[in-house]
């Protein structure tokens, strides 16, 4: 049974995440803050973690950039992460971190499964079903 770790301090996002994977046949933990996660991720044998992007003084993208810190270093055996953020122009933190995955708030369940199904795979997940709102007939001409 595959181990996810989620951390948010936001209830609401750990329930909608636990309720999504919870019948497939993961076993689900939570987290907080971004400064216990490598703590979390030393103590069990973790699959995949999921990111919430603001999570306290240390976000997603500093939680990220310490998993690698210490994968680079030989402490740690590679873990995916999928990053969930909060408006599409956060994509590029997420590159940044070096986050296999990240979808777009508002979260549904048909993707976070596609997500986490496809790390677990040892894939990617870049969600694309997120557009910005555009005007009609708002074409330029010259």
């Amino acid at each position: 049974m595959p181990e996810v770790l989620v951390a948010s301090d936001a209830r609401s996002l750990h329930d909608d995440v636990g309720a999504v994977l919870s019948s497939p046949g993961y076993s689900v933990h939570h987290v907080n803050a971004g400064e216990e996660v490598l703590p979390a991720v030393l103590d069990r044998d973790t699959d995949l973690v999921i990111l919430d992007l603001q999570i306290g003084n240390m976000g997603a993208m500093a939680t990220c950039l310490d998993l690698r810190l210490e994968e680079s270093g030989d402490r740690l055996e590679h873990i995916p992460v999928l990053m969930l953020l909060d408006r599409r122009a956060d994509v590029f933190l997420a590159r940044r971190s070096q986050a296999e995955g990240w979808l777009v708030k508002p979260l549904d369940p048909i993707r976070i499964r596609k997500a986490v199904r496809a790390l677990l795979d040892g894939g990617t997940y870049h969600d694309e079903s997120y557009r910005p709102l555009t005007v009609a007939g708002a074409e330029h001409s010259s």
